[in-house]
C-alpha cells in the first residue's frame, strides 16, 4: 500500500503571495492547501490534522490572525502537532520570536531556497 502524501496549509490573506508560494511548492512536488485567514486554516486542520505536514503562517490577517490562530492551534493536542513557520513582513515580530513552538520565522520577502530547505525538513513531495 503506498503512503498518501501530506500537504502543506498556507495561510496567509495576500492571494498573489499565496499563489506564488503554492506554485512554487507545487513545483517541487508538495501538495498544498490553501488558506486566506486562521479562521479558514482551523476548518482545514479540524477536518484532517493528520492530512498536514506543515503550515506556513501569516501574522498580518483578517478574520483571524497569526497570534489568534497558534492560539487556538495549540489547545488542540492533535493540532499542535503540525510543524508551523511564520512568514511575516513584519520583521519586528520575527525578530522578538513568535512562540516557542514556531519551527522558524521568515521574513519576506523569502528566500526560497531557505524555505524549501526547511519545509523538505518535516515534509515530502
Amino acid at each position: 500500500m503506498q503512503r498518501q502524501a501530506k500537504s502543506i496549509l498556507i495561510v496567509e490573506d495576500d492571494a498573489d503571495v499565496r499563489g506564488a508560494l503554492t506554485a512554487v511548492l507545487e513545483s517541487e512536488g508538495y501538495s498544498v492547501v490553501e488558506a486566506a485567514h486562521g479562521q479558514e486554516a482551523l476548518q482545514h486542520l479540524r477536518a484532517n490534522a493528520a492530512g498536514f505536514c506543515m503550515i506556513l503562517l501569516d501574522l498580518w490577517m483578517p478574520v483571524m490572525n497569526g497570534w489568534e490562530f497558534r492560539a487556538e492551534q495549540l489547545k488542540d493536542p492533535t493540532l499542535a502537532e503540525v510543524p508551523v513557520i511564520v512568514v511575516t513582513a513584519d520583521h519586528v515580530a520575527a525578530k522578538s520570536g513568535i512562540d516557542p513552538a514556531v519551527v522558524e520565522c521568515l521574513t519576506k520577502p523569502l528566500e526560497m531556497e531557505h524555505l524549501l530547505q526547511q519545509v523538505g525538513r518535516y515534509c515530502s513531495p
